[in-house]
């Protein structure tokens, strides 16, 4: 691949990542504030509907890198998932922790305004740059801490609380419910750049193909999500169902919640974030 279409891809595959990003969080937020006449869908069933959704995305994409033979795919998840269980036990751990992150996103969604959200979770870039260093041993220069610097404050800027004295300027969200939401999110951060590195290490270190690897990821996470959700919705799934509360809205979160994951994975496949500040 030539130098300017690696470029021109690069932005390209940015420019999608970040548009469908912003349009989840969107989506997001306005399904857990619609008001319903009957229950609100759950959230860990969400989670679950994504994973599964993203195993079949992942195995069509293998199945038509290997000129749509279906022995062949066969073949490929039995040597690469059966075959190698060390190999695919690497993904438990960035799998139960993306797990717990988009549980925890819908915490945060649902006790933050959108806004608010999105600028606090860019910090996740901080911490990504911070497990680059310490986990991959990357170097930043000094423009690219200077950016991070201007990142927290920024952040910092939008927690300060505003001073007004018209009523219908506040929140309607209590401070209990912002602290919550706010907790989700940064851990959430945190989470997410330490599996984000730990991925891009495990496919720096072995030679399968990331959608191979999103499907391993994926296997664990509806695992994992699948036990959380029967863990803490259990009374509620066996009372009206796994889906219920579902409408098109819901359906448009766990789609997009799909997408983004899939760009983002082959974003850091093809470009990896080395060096966070850069993008």
């Amino acid at each position: 691949m030539s130098s300017s279409l690696s470029t021109r891809l690069k932005y390209v595959s940015l420019g999608v990542l970040v548009v469908q990003t912003t349009s989840l969080v969107l989506t997001m937020r306005y399904s857990r504030t619609l008001k319903e006449d009957g229950p609100r869908y759950l959230a860990s069933s969400a989670v679950v509907s994504a994973e599964l959704l993203k195993i079949l995305a992942c195995t069509l994409l293998v199945f038509r890198e290997h000129s749509k033979y279906v022995r062949a795919l066969n073949q490929v998840l039995k040597e690469e998932i059966v075959n190698k269980p060390m190999e695919t036990m690497k993904l438990a751990v960035p799998a139960g922790i993306y797990t717990l992150q988009n549980n925890l996103l819908y915490v945060a969604l649902s006790n933050l305004d959108a806004a608010t959200y999105q600028v606090t979770y860019q910090l996740k870039i901080l911490t990504t740059a911070l497990f680059s260093v310490t986990m991959l041993g990357k170097r930043l220069g000094c423009n690219q801490w200077l950016s991070l610097l201007i990142l927290m404050a920024g952040v910092a800027l939008v927690q300060w609380p505003a001073e007004s004295a018209d009523a219908s300027q506040q929140t309607s969200l209590s401070a209990g419910f912002q602290f919550v939401g706010l907790m989700a999110v940064l851990t959430a951060c945190f989470s997410s750049g330490f599996a984000g590195v730990y991925f891009e290490k495990i496919l720096k270190e072995t030679k399968q193909s990331v959608w191979v690897r999103n499907i391993q990821l994926g296997l664990f996470g509806f695992v994992f999500g699948l036990i959380g959700m029967l863990m803490y919705d259990g009374q509620r799934v066996r009372e009206s169902g796994m889906f219920q509360g579902y409408n098109k809205i819901t359906f448009t979160v766990v789609v997009l919640q799909v997408r983004v994951g899939v760009v983002l994975f082959y974003f850091i496949f093809m470009f990896p974030l080395c060096d966070p500040c850069e993008y």
